[in-house]
């Protein structure tokens, strides 16, 4: 187990604590179930290491979970023209770290207030809290949303503007059930479709052109 993901539940963790001893006081079958809880929360935090592969050309998953949608659509926020967005929504059982799609220098990074609504709701991405990031090298900028749901309730980021970040390396995670947004050039090739099952950091999910 990683330790910063790990502190990133550490009053979670207390406050389970704390639920089993006054559990066993009443009922140990109570404290059982607080038991139960914080195996599930350790199970949540999980963040196994990974190495990304070793292709200059791919563009990997910037999390775990499943593709739900892949559209063209217009990037307001950092490079403001036309990409081809690929979403991933992530359940309460996928790992919730977040990881770079593509080697590169985080360029931009913005939180923006908003609701939790159920990540696998089509306005999900233009009315959720959501942070929004920029990685770019010589060939691409990538653009990466992490969007809160409905159980999802804190966006946290690991990496700051500036960073120098190799593929698949971590730069943030989202609390429980989310969605995650990865936004491509529209000559970038798209390599999975809706319904596949990807891994942040392992699974390319599409190809830039080649220069």
């Amino acid at each position: 187990m990683r330790l910063q993901t790990l502190a990133e539940a550490r009053w979670i963790f207390a406050i389970l604590l704390a639920l089993i001893i006054i559990g066993w006081l009443v009922s140990p079958w109570l404290a059982l179930l607080f038991v139960i809880l914080a195996i599930y929360t350790l199970a949540f935090f999980r963040d196994p290491e990974r190495i990304a592969p070793s292709d200059e050309n791919a563009v990997l998953a910037a999390a775990d979970g499943t593709v739900t949608d892949i559209i063209e659509i217009n990037e307001s926020d950092v490079v403001k023209t036309r990409m081809r967005r690929v979403g991933i929504f992530l359940s309460i059982f996928n790992v919730h770290t977040n990881r770079t799609p593509i080697a590169g220098r985080v360029t931009y990074r913005q939180h923006r207030k908003g609701l939790c609504l159920d990540a696998r709701r089509p306005d999900c991405s233009e009315k959720n809290e959501s942070m929004t990031w920029a990685f770019q090298n010589p060939r691409a900028t990538i653009v990466v949303r992490q969007l809160t749901g409905a159980i999802a309730r804190r966006i946290v980021g690991w990496a700051k503007v500036g960073d120098e970040l190799g593929p698949g390396e971590r730069f943030g995670m989202i609390r429980f059930g989310s969605r995650t947004e990865v936004y491509l050039p529209l000559n970038a090739s798209v390599v999975v479709k809706v319904g596949d099952r990807v891994a942040g950091g392992l699974t390319v999910i599409a190809r830039l052109a080649d220069q």
